[in-house]
């Protein structure tokens, strides 16, 4: 692992001035502040804020960013102006870091840096990501996998070096909650995310609330799960989520997984997508 955080740090002093597409998650954040310690003031975070991004999410990667001497820059994108990416079909990712790598692209030229970089990692490869395709086709620097970091190694790594969301949970943007077919819109976005802000309140960590019109499926983490199975946690979890607009409240008895929507996807877009 020490071998690959050396190679990381000298690939990343190879890449002159850097942009880091930066969401606060452990990847991202592990790559800026990786990029901080070789870089100095040659560095930026950018992160990129649209009503997907949770307000809770934006908060904490600005305060990680502040406690870490991290240099950040907050952009505005307009995923959900593209018809494309609201139609919400298998390639709705690729969309949204399109937008991403597009806005950054502009602020690279307009304020002399050299290079674009985002947070993808070896482990990645294995996953659904369309994302990774727009990132390609920008030119965008991926470090930690030209490092041959995994996600576990990444995760020891910001450990070892006293980065608190080393342990933080993975956490797409808000939008993939949203089942594939089902516009992405605002509303849809707030009823996601203010339901996730009240399983927070109720104290689970690791969830995600799905959105399929008017059902909603709660999922949480197998060892949190038998406190949301009880009867007096139910009589708390339906009045908040018919009071967001859903009709039915259904919790998920295969508890969280990352990615649970590809399952409705059909094979050929799964392919497709890589």
């Amino acid at each position: 692992m020490q071998a690959k955080v050396s190679a990381l740090q000298q690939h990343l002093r190879s890449l002159g001035r850097v942009l880091v597409a930066y969401s606060g998650g452990v990847d991202s954040a592990f790559l800026a502040w990786q990029a901080r310690q070789a870089l100095g003031r040659d560095m930026l975070a950018v992160i990129a804020d649209s009503p997907s991004l949770a307000r809770t999410h934006l908060e904490d990667a600005l305060r990680f960013a502040g406690e870490c001497d991290i240099p950040v820059e907050v952009i505005q994108t307009e995923e959900l102006e593209n018809p494309d990416y609201a139609r919400n079909d298998a390639q709705r990712c690729f969309y949204c870091k399109d937008e991403l790598f597009t806005v950054m692209e502009k602020y690279r030229q307009a304020h002399g840096f050299d290079t674009v970089a985002y947070g993808v990692n070896l482990d990645d490869q294995g996953d659904f990501r369309p994302g990774q395709r727009a990132a390609k086709q920008h030119g965008v620097a991926a470090p930690l996998l030209e490092a041959q970091l995994t996600k576990k190694e990444i995760r020891a790594a910001a450990q070892e070096a006293g980065l608190r969301v080393w342990d933080k949970p993975a956490s797409a943007c808000l939008a993939s909650r949203i089942e594939y077919g089902r516009e992405v819109t605002p509303e849809a976005l707030a009823q996601v995310e203010r339901g996730e802000d009240a399983l927070r309140e109720l104290g689970f960590r690791q969830f995600r609330v799905r959105h399929h019109g008017q059902t909603v499926r709660i999922e949480i983490a197998p060892d949190e799960l038998p406190r949301a199975l009880s009867a007096e946690m139910a009589a708390r979890l339906v009045p908040i989520f018919k009071q967001l607009g859903f009709t039915y409240v259904t919790l998920d008895l295969e508890g969280f997984r990352s990615g649970s929507m590809n399952a409705l996807l059909p094979l050929a877009s799964l392919k497709n997508g890589k």
